[in-house]
């Protein structure tokens, strides 16, 4: 027997519970702490965008502002996108929990433990990855304070290096400096959170949907041995139809969680997909612009917001492809068996899963958007143009 939650989803677990985001905890600590995460995220975009109020709106200021806004828009999407949906959330671990307890032998569940070794190891990458990025971001602007007796750098400088991102809290900045970079370094702290924790978490389920088909081929590769092929006698017949069936449910049910995972969260994915391309095509111009300036700390932010969404977005789109490709697999596996040689009825059943791979099987997000390396490659392209676009508008 596998337990999902404690054996696969175990380090997923403990990053969305430092966030209030576990759909398991309905304490009243979690929901404060939930509202509290969200309103410090909601905040400092809030700030940063009354800045346009208080200085001159230029061009640059309105690119400047919304490259930085857009970025963390996307942090408050994908919070908001797990605390409303925290029942799909509890229904996907459900249902994934529910088909492995369905499964038949030691093969299978070595399938789905490999797999679910696979997820975890991901989740620790990418935690490792967050970790480091965002304890670099937050002592960047103290390492020349620490080294203040070497380095002769003063504190307006150390507060130059800090403030990178526009924002205004009506207060003077200078003399509450301490208390506006806690406020920052504590939502890069939040939100790199929680891009990891809900990403892997929705990583993980994609993985574990790959299990899923990997066990459907697997069922599909046993159907006809050699040993039936020899004595087709009534026993081996109905053998040979319980293996399609249960090879054509756990595929059914496989197909049915990827729906799931796609629907639930439709409407969010669609927005973050808008979000992402919106805030490249800005960032790439902020660097292009202050390369002109020779504004070297303002290019390395926006280029970490660069890679941050690239990464981010293949990696996403790339777990689509493979979902794809291990539906696809289930199909290649029925035709290369030796479907021809089995009884009538058999070939009949079979027949029904050769025509449906004959369709095109892809996941799809409002009929509008197919997660693949392909999109992944769109995207980016789409991104450029609109970079090309604010360009030209400059020139």
């Amino acid at each position: 027997m596998i337990s999902i939650e404690t054996q696969h989803f175990n380090f997923n677990r403990t990053l969305l519970l430092a966030i209030g985001l576990w759909p398991h905890q309905k304490s009243k600590f979690g929901r404060l702490q939930t509202t509290l995460c969200f309103g410090i995220l909601t905040s400092y975009v809030i700030f940063q965008f009354t800045a346009l109020i208080t200085r001159k709106c230029t061009a640059d200021l309105i690119i400047k502002i919304f490259s930085s806004a857009t970025f963390f828009c996307f942090y408050i999407i994908k919070y908001n996108m797990f605390w409303i949906n925290t029942h799909h959330v509890r229904n996907l671990l459900e249902q994934l929990q529910f088909i492995c307890n369905e499964l038949k032998d030691k093969n299978e569940f070595a399938i789905i433990k490999k797999y679910g070794n696979n997820a975890k190891l991901c989740t620790a990458i990418s935690s490792l990855f967050a970790i480091c990025s965002t304890f670099s971001l937050i002592l960047l602007p103290i390492w020349p304070q620490i080294f203040s007796t070497v380095l002769h750098i003063n504190e307006s400088r150390i507060q130059s290096q800090a403030i990178q991102i526009t924002t205004e809290y009506f207060v003077d900045q200078e003399k509450y400096f301490y208390l506006i970079l806690l406020h920052t370094n504590t939502v890069i702290c939040i939100g790199a959170t929680t891009l990891t924790a809900t990403g892997t978490m929705l990583l993980g389920c994609a993985i574990h949907a790959c299990g899923l088909f990997r066990v459907a081929s697997y069922r599909m590769e046993q159907i006809m041995t050699i040993k039936m092929l020899q004595n087709t006698n009534l026993k081996n017949r109905i053998m040979i139809c319980n293996k399609i069936f249960y090879a054509v449910k756990i595929h059914r049910k496989a197909l049915k969680f990827t729906d799931i995972l796609i629907s639930s969260f439709e409407g969010s994915f669609l927005l973050l997909i808008t979000v992402s391309v919106i805030c490249l095509s800005l960032n790439i111009y902020a660097v292009y612009r202050n390369a002109l300036l020779g504004n070297e700390e303002a290019i390395l932010l926006h280029f970490i917001v660069i890679s941050v969404m690239l990464l981010y977005s293949f990696i996403a789109n790339y777990a689509g492809q493979e979902i794809t490709n291990h539906n696809n697999h289930v199909y290649f596996t029925a035709y290369n068996i030796q479907w021809y040689m089995a009884p009538l009825h058999a070939q009949k059943m079979i027949l029904f899963i050769l025509r449906r791979g004959n369709q095109a099987s892809n996941l799809n997000v409002a009929g509008l958007f197919v997660p693949s390396l392909e999109s992944f490659a769109m995207l980016t392209k789409a991104s450029m143009s609109y970079f090309t676009v604010l360009y030209s508008m400059q020139q």
